[in-house]
C-alpha cells in the first residue's frame, strides 16, 4: 500500500470511543498517551487489547510494563484527550487520577477504566497490540467520547450543532423493557415513539420529564440512536436508547421488539427506526443513524464479539 495517508484517512471513517492508556516507569513515575485502537476481546478470561505505534515514545516501557491501564474518557474530557496526545511535559498535572486496584493509573470522571495486567504484546507491522487481562474496572455510566474523520463526536455536540441550525426540535425515545418496546397514540389511530419539543438549554430531563407525566413510568435515557431532520416539516429529531421502569402505562402500549405494528406506524422515519432496533438487538450491536426521513447512514458504534 503505497498511500499509507490515504488509508489511514479511511480507517478514521470508523467511528471509535477515545482512551487514554497509563502505566508507570521503572521510577515509579505515571506515563500515559491517548489512543482509540481500543476493543474488548474476551469476557472468560477478561481480555482487552490497545495498539501502540512503535514510533511512540512510551513503546520500550509499554511493552516491558507488567501491568496497564485503559481509561475510557467521558464525552466532556475532551480536554484530557488533547493533553494526552501532546507532548507535554506533565500530562498528569491536567487531570484528577490515582493509582488504581493493581497499580496503574485510573482516572477520575471517566466513562470507565480497566486496570490489567499484561497478558501478551503481538507484533503487528509497525504496531504491536497490548494484550490485558482485566484484573479490576469500574463503569460509571456516562457516555463516551467519540472520534471519527479526525475530530471528536459526543451528543451534546451534535445536539448543539442541530439547534443552531434547526427552527425546532424533537427529542424522542426508543423506550423498552423486558423485550418490549413503548409506543404512543399519534392521535390519528397509528403509533409513534415518545417525542416533546426541545428548547435551547434543555437538557435529556425534559424527555424524561415528558414521559413520566404522559406515560407514568421512569425513563431512564441510554445512547444516543438516531438523528435525522425530517425536510418535510422542518424538524429535526434527536432520539435515545432508554429503559423503562415497571408499571403500568397510564398511556401508550408495550409491543414486542421483534413483532412491533409496522403497519400502524405512519410515519417512516419512525417505522424505519424501530424496524432496525428490532433488528440491531437481536444481535446486541447498536448504531447511531444521521442523516433524514428518507436518506441517511447508520454508523457501528459498539460491536460485541
Amino acid at each position: 500500500m503505497s498511500d499509507a495517508r490515504a488509508l489511514r484517512d479511511a480507517f478514521g471513517a470508523f467511528l471509535t470511543g477515545v482512551t487514554v492508556v497509563t502505566t508507570v516507569d521503572d521510577a515509579g513515575a505515571p506515563i500515559g498517551f491517548t489512543a482509540n485502537s481500543f476493543t474488548s476481546v474476551s469476557l472468560d478470561p477478561p481480555l482487552l487489547l490497545v495498539c501502540l505505534a512503535k514510533t511512540s515514545r512510551n513503546y520500550a516501557t509499554l511493552t516491558a510494563a507488567k501491568r496497564f491501564g485503559v481509561n475510557i474518557l467521558s464525552e466532556d474530557q475532551k480536554d484530557v484527550s488533547n493533553t494526552f496526545a501532546r507532548p507535554v511535559e506533565d500530562r498528569f498535572a491536567a487531570v484528577d487520577w490515582r493509582i488504581g486496584p493493581h497499580g496503574s493509573p485510573v482516572f477520575a470522571d471517566v466513562a470507565a477504566w480497566f486496570d490489567c495486567a499484561t497478558h501478551d504484546v503481538v507484533d503487528a507491522g509497525d504496531h504491536v497490540i497490548l494484550i490485558g487481562r482485566v484484573e479490576g474496572f469500574d463503569n460509571s455510566g456516562k457516555t463516551g467520547l467519540g472520534y471519527a474523520r479526525g475530530g471528536y463526536f459526543t451528543p451534546a455536540l451534535a445536539e448543539k450543532s442541530l439547534l443552531a441550525s434547526a427552527e425546532s426540535l424533537l427529542l424522542g425515545a426508543v423506550a423498552v423493557r423486558d423485550g418490549e418496546i413503548l409506543l404512543v397514540e399519534e392521535g390519528k389511530g397509528g403509533w409513534t415513539l415518545p417525542f416533546v419539543d426541545k428548547a435551547e438549554g434543555d437538557g435529556l430531563e425534559v424527555l424524561e420529564g415528558h414521559v413520566a407525566a404522559t406515560v407514568g413510568l421512569t425513563l431512564t435515557t441510554g445512547l444516543l440512536y438516531s438523528v435525522y431532520e425530517d425536510t418535510k416539516a422542518g424538524r429535526q429529531h434527536v432520539i435515545y436508547r432508554g429503559e423503562l421502569s415497571e408499571g403500568v402505562p397510564k398511556s401508550g402500549r408495550f409491543f414486542p421488539v421483534q413483532a412491533p405494528p409496522v403497519a400502524e406506524i405512519a410515519d417512516s422515519a419512525v417505522r424505519d427506526i424501530v424496524k432496525r432496533y428490532g433488528a440491531e438487538s437481536t444481535l446486541g450491536n447498536f448504531g447511531v443513524y444521521f442523516g433524514n426521513q428518507e436518506k441517511g447512514r447508520v454508523h457501528a458504534v459498539v460491536a460485541k464479539g
